[in-house]
């Protein structure tokens, strides 16, 4: 009888983001990014929406990205442990700020060039395929301070240098890329997503959308690049993700839940439809935004749509229009939401609904009908070290196993999926608090909060039971 769960070059690993793990935030000749600006503490959720218009690191406050779990020094440990968990690919993101310090040279740096053909060679060395983020949170801080970010159309032309200097440089190694990590993101956290710092009396929504346009068309030029420079390649755009529950029948909460998952859904319509959506054009209409577009911009989008869809999911979302409901609000991924009675939430307040992934995955094959790649997934928790050394984060265990029966019933009803990697396969630093006791991953890194530790790898009791996971491609969980 065939098989009907994953098929057999379903692409099983796990996500990192550079910034997120590399460290040796200035070796090589790499400039300052965004990242590199955010602290741990009070200050970090004002800085990630771009409220705080400091463009230097500040005395007294710590940077968890500057150091975090140096992957940048430890990479071929770290991928021999992900070549002994079975990892068919592994999700990285590459520091535009590398290759380009400033973001506006010409010419790339020869040195961060040579850190990423080091670690796509170890990689593809390891049987492991490397699929690429081009900009995961992580603007060149010149960018910002000489054109204000995204908000300025001459990113476009950057953002393409770079682009096709990779593809160029890696076009031997690399099939899978994605142009944005969590492109909607932008509306949400303006200076994580864009690089913009909103000036008091400024119409918020207006330059958001504008830097979205620049994000949109960069994507699309990236995409028809890619396609000319690497036969074969493959190029995603990535959401965050999780459907909207209206948190009742009530027609309002229906129509409340539809309008903020098409907030999130419009940056995909453009770059998988290939033109702006009626309900957005509305949208610019009632709220005095008149996008600025030079001729040719509408055709741009139009013939140079993705591939495929990318999107993290770690949560499903809920809305009501009712006063006394809104006051039981939780956390999530950036995404404040309304507490659903009928779900558990991690220790951070996200919601726990491995149904949920099942149904945002086949919301978008409805709606997109492409592949999808379920690019970031995982539960962030505390985890302990027992007295003999083992770490029995069975609730990660749990989480995951969950979410994975749920995937497969998602491949039976006719979803198209390209594969999975959960995010943070190592412990990394969360991007939302900066925290690094907030832990994703099947491998513990020996670092707390405050930088201290030795930096250490130590499998959790996961390691073993993912790596049999992938050893019998999602049969035995």
């Amino acid at each position: 009888m065939k098989n009907l769960g994953f098929n057999e070059n379903f692409l099983w690993g796990g996500a990192l983001a550079a910034n997120q793990c590399e460290g040796a935030y200035l070796d090589g000749g790499k400039g300052l990014t965004t990242v590199d600006l955010c602290p741990t503490g009070k200050n970090r959720f004002d800085v990630l929406m771009g409220k705080i218009d400091s463009l230097e690191p500040v005395d007294g406050e710590y940077y968890p990205s500057h150091e975090a779990i140096d992957f940048y020094h430890r990479f071929k440990e770290d991928i021999a442990l992900f070549k002994e968990m079975g990892f068919k690919c592994l999700r990285v993101s590459i520091a535009w700020s590398r290759i380009f310090p400033n973001g506006d040279e010409t010419e790339p740096n020869e040195d961060g060039l040579k850190f990423y053909d080091e670690l796509f060679d170890e990689m593809i060395k390891n049987d492991i395929e490397p699929v690429v983020t081009l900009c995961h949170f992580d603007l060149p801080v010149s960018l910002i301070k000489n054109y204000g970010g995204w908000r300025n159309r001459k990113l476009v032309d950057f953002y393409l240098n770079y682009t096709t200097t990779i593809f160029n440089r890696y076009k031997d190694k690399i099939k899978y890329f994605m142009t944005f990590n969590e492109i909607n993101m932008l509306l949400h956290a303006p200076f994580l997503g864009a690089g913009i710092i909103l000036k008091e009396g400024e119409n918020a929504d207006k330059i958001k959308y504008q830097a979205a346009h620049h994000q949109l068309i960069a994507s699309a030029l990236t995409t028809k690049a890619a396609h000319e420079i690497i036969k074969d390649s493959m190029v995603g755009c990535m959401l965050a993700a999780g459907v909207t529950y209206p948190y009742s029948a009530n027609p309002l909460d229906v129509k409340k839940a539809m309008d903020n998952d098409r907030e999130n859904y419009f940056f995909i319509d453009v770059q998988s439809r290939g033109e702006y959506p009626g309900y957005a054009k509305r949208f610019f209409r009632e709220n005095d935004i008149e996008l600025e577009m030079e001729d040719g911009d509408l055709e741009i989008l139009k013939h140079n749509t993705v591939d495929y869809i990318g999107f993290s999911y770690y949560s499903s979302r809920c809305a009501s229009t009712d006063p006394e409901v809104l006051n039981g609000m939780t956390g999530g991924n950036v995404f404040e939401t309304i507490k659903n009675p009928y779900l558990k939430a991690s220790e951070w307040g996200w919601q726990i609904d491995p149904l949920g992934l099942r149904i945002t995955c086949n919301t978008l094959y409805d709606r997109y009908q492409k592949p999808l790649f379920i690019v970031e997934n995982g539960l962030g928790a505390v985890d302990k070290i027992e007295e003999d050394g083992s770490i029995n984060d069975d609730y990660r265990i749990e989480y995951l196993r969950e979410h994975i029966k749920e995937m497969k019933e998602a491949v039976l009803d006719g979803v198209e999926l390209i594969g999975y990697t959960p995010w943070g396969c190592i412990d990394l630093v969360s991007a939302s608090t900066g925290e690094m006791k907030k832990r994703y991953g099947f491998i513990y890194v020996d670092k707390d909060n405050e930088g201290f530790g030795s930096l250490e790898r130590r499998k959790k009791k996961s390691f073993d039971w993912y790596k049999e996971v992938i050893k019998s491609n999602g049969e035995n969980l």
